[in-house]
């Protein structure tokens, strides 16, 4: 599951005109935090910030919304590609100069994890939220996704 979180992410910021380098030169401490609070289920939200850097104003924000639903036999695993690709083409490329950070939402009394730390969201003051619904399924863990962008 954090495999195909983090392939979600890479194809996120690169459907959104963004180098994943960043994402890419860190993957094990991603990789490290999304798993550590998987198996824990402190694991509550993965966002994707897209900002200015110049300002730290937010351009759009990727939200990815876990779910533990966890029942006995369950053997299934599905990723909806198409509806994330639909998205960014509806949302559109960020500007050149545009930056980004990914922020783990954890639930209360999570295990410390190394290359990880508290720290804020910007704010989604004038945007709206645009639900996916269900975008990852593997045996009974879930994810949805939506993204947040300027309102009309």
């Amino acid at each position: 599951m954090a495999d195909n979180i983090v392939k979600t992410l890479k194809d996120i910021i690169r459907g959104s005109g963004l180098d994943p380098s960043k994402l890419t030169g860190d993957y094990a401490t991603y990789m490290r935090g999304i798993e550590t609070w998987l198996q824990t289920e402190h694991l509550r939200a993965i966002t994707l910030e897209i900002y200015n850097p110049s300002t730290g104003g937010l351009i759009r924000r990727w939200d990815i919304d876990v779910r533990y639903d966890w029942a006995s036999g369950d053997a299934s695993f599905w990723m909806d590609t198409e509806q994330i690709k639909f998205a960014l083409n509806k949302a559109g490329v960020a500007p050149s100069t545009a930056k980004y950070s990914i922020i783990l939402d954890l639930k209360p009394g999570s295990p410390d994890v190394a290359g990880w730390g508290s720290c804020s969201y910007r704010s989604t003051e004038g945007m709206v939220r645009q639900s996916l619904g269900s975008t990852i399924e593997h045996n009974g863990l879930g994810a949805s996704a939506s993204y947040w962008r300027a309102a009309s």
